[in-house]
């Protein structure tokens, strides 16, 4: 999330978070959410740099990245908790 600040940053893990809280269906609060979001990014820029892909678009490509490793990480949190 480079270039977005800490602002940026905030809102984009608040989005990210509740994408992913919609997508799989779970109920969270806005402090969740955020924390989801934010562990989520640093998730999905750890694997897209690891498969080599480069996601350019500022906060559409953050929010993006965000939100896809914000499902990852909720999806492994499942499945611990199972």
């Amino acid at each position: 999330m480079t270039g977005v600040g800490i602002i940026g940053a905030i809102i984009i893990g608040i989005l990210a978070g509740w994408i992913a809280e919609k997508i799989m269906k779970r109920d969270h609060g806005l402090l969740t959410n955020l924390i989801v979001g934010i562990v989520g990014s640093f998730l999905g820029a750890f694997i897209f740099s690891a498969l080599g892909l480069s996601v350019q678009a500022g906060w559409i490509g953050s929010l993006i990245v965000s939100s896809i490793g914000a499902i990852i990480l909720l999806f492994i949190v499942g499945l611990i908790r199972r």
